[in-house]
């Protein structure tokens, strides 16, 4: 039997809400349950567990994380911006209903020291969407030779900087501007003469 988009939707919504915001091992499975008003059996029959719910959780905002990253870089004038509009993305993604404190990818990461296979392959999947786009998106901008090394690099500015938004949740925190003008700087100091 197969359960309900509108469930699926209920339950990956709650999911969302309370393990990305309150975290994971602080939010008992009862209370996901009874923000989307499903029982027990729904859940189990839908995920399986818990964690096949975080893991189907983090699918579903990679994919939103993807799309929005993708609309920044369409709306981006020039290779540089469309480098850099990771930093837009990210600002777009938080601003959006529910959004999160800070990366759902980064905190489950930091609450399993041994993920389960497909929480461990969400995380790697994060991981490795940043890596590759950052690198493609180099590319232009600095040529084969440099684009992973600036990646790399790139991928520890973004990873920072989704840190210090936990740290700092202000609206008005300068962490965003400081994190992309030390990006623009070290794409500067790699870009092709």
């Amino acid at each position: 039997m197969t359960t309900r988009a509108s469930t699926e939707k209920k339950l990956l919504d709650a999911a969302e809400q309370l393990l990305f915001t309150r975290g994971i091992a602080a939010t008992p499975v009862d209370e996901v349950l009874a923000l989307a008003g499903v029982s027990p059996a729904t859940l189990y029959r839908a995920y399986g567990s818990k964690d096949g719910l975080l893991a189907a959780a983090l699918e579903r905002r990679h994919r939103e994380w993807v799309a929005t990253w993708e609309a920044a870089v369409d709306a981006a004038p020039s290779d540089t911006d469309r480098l850099l509009a990771v930093f837009d993305a990210l600002d777009s993604f938080r601003t959006r209903p529910g959004a999160a404190r800070w990366c759902a990818f980064l905190g489950t990461a930091a609450e399993y020291v041994d993920p389960p296979p497909p929480l461990a392959a969400a995380v790697a999947q994060d991981t490795a969407t940043l890596r590759t786009t950052l690198r493609r998106l180099a590319v232009p901008v600095v040529g084969e030779g440099q684009a992973d090394a600036l990646a790399e690099t790139l991928l520890l500015v973004v990873s920072g900087e989704l840190a210090m938004r936990l740290r700092d949740a202000a609206d008005t925190s300068p962490v965003r501007r400081d994190a992309r003008a030390v990006a623009a700087a070290l794409v500067d100091r790699c870009r092709v003469k």
